[in-house]
């Protein structure tokens, strides 16, 4: 989430378009699309579709949080990097580039950086021209304060997690095509910089009329909440029924509102806004970091083994329904207030 939160957590924590689209999306400044060393982590991941598994989940992470991507600042080889491991995760699981590639450069950041936008076409003749993003944000800030002369903040929880999640979902529908909907998976690029990736590319997709029905994104999951009756919580709970719809497809009480996430208006920190903003749709982000659980946002203690791989695999295997539902569903059941 933004950098507008460390404030909040000072105070708050004692411890602490259709698929025939043709514009142009680009590769790294050396035309590949990424580096040996990314290929060769991501093809590692395995194609069973049952379901998520704990391993997976806890390589990819730990390879968007290791020192080798110096802590993914955007326009930075470590985001490059990342995006390569990405893409090629895309394209080995049958997600299909949205625009001419995977890549698609930012037009609002000063440096050369990416989003990586990924489509799964829906298997309904009527349905598949409706689309749902999926999407969270896999840059971080890069570097900071040092601790024992370590000076990279890796970011797992913030963004790796919720990068993690959408990669894994990717995966899923890639190999089941199970959705009459389609979807697009989104990785957005500086986010920490003001939501710069996802206002790039809501802006770009309205302006080509896109049809969105919703969007869901996932922002720092790593770590389970402490004594809640959910798993999760969404902000902007009350601006909609997506949370008692998701419930409703989960058949358990899933999401759930998380008061504190109101009093520092979650709903406007992170990449759901700008859809929200440009759409005018359900647009709402899923989270389990309840500042209380988690003292080291922003923090180069922000490392893989700080997070609960089981947790993630759990949250991600409860979202694989929900979101088939909600793509499969006859009419948009997920509307504003």
């Amino acid at each position: 989430m933004k950098r507008q939160i460390l404030v909040l957590l000072a105070i708050a924590v004692s411890s602490c378009v259709s698929v025939s689209v043709n514009t142009r999306g680009d590769q790294g400044a050396n035309g590949t699309s990424g580096t040996n060393a990314s290929t060769e982590a991501a093809k590692t991941a395995n194609n069973d579709v049952s379901e998520s598994k704990e391993k997976d989940v806890a390589e990819i992470l730990t390879f968007l949080a290791s020192d080798e991507l110096k802590g993914r600042d955007s326009g930075s080889e470590g985001l490059e990097k990342a995006a390569a491991y990405i893409e090629d995760i895309f394209r080995r699981n049958n997600v299909q580039p949205y625009f001419s590639t995977y890549k698609d450069t930012l037009s609002n950041f000063k440096k050369t950086t990416y989003n990586v936008v990924g489509v799964v076409p829906g298997n309904d003749p009527v349905l598949k021209d409706e689309y749902i993003v999926i999407g969270a944000h896999y840059d971080h800030i890069g570097f900071g304060k040092a601790v024992g002369g370590d000076s990279i903040a890796n970011g797992a929880n913030d963004n790796a997690a919720g990068t993690t999640a959408v990669v894994e979902l990717a995966k899923y529908f890639g190999n089941t095509k199970s959705n009459k909907r389609s979807l697009v998976f989104a990785l957005f690029s500086a986010e920490e910089k003001g939501l710069l990736g996802s206002k790039h590319l809501a802006k770009k997709l309205k302006a080509e009329n896109f049809n969105l029905y919703a969007m869901v994104n996932f922002e720092m999951i790593g770590v389970p909440m402490r004594g809640k009756k959910y798993l999760a919580y969404i902000t902007g709970y009350n601006k909609s029924n997506m949370a008692s719809k998701f419930n409703e497809y989960a058949g358990k009480n899933l999401i759930g509102y998380l008061p504190t996430a109101k009093q520092y208006q979650l709903f406007m920190r992170s990449d759901n806004y700008p859809f929200h903003n440009e759409f005018k749709v359900p647009s709402q982000t899923i989270c389990t970091f309840d500042f209380t659980n988690f003292d080291y946002y922003h923090h180069v203690d922000d490392e893989a083994d700080k997070l609960d791989f089981a947790h993630m695999t759990k949250m991600i295997n409860e979202m694989i329904p929900v979101l088939e539902k909600m793509s499969n569903a006859s009419t948009k059941e997920i509307v504003y207030n």
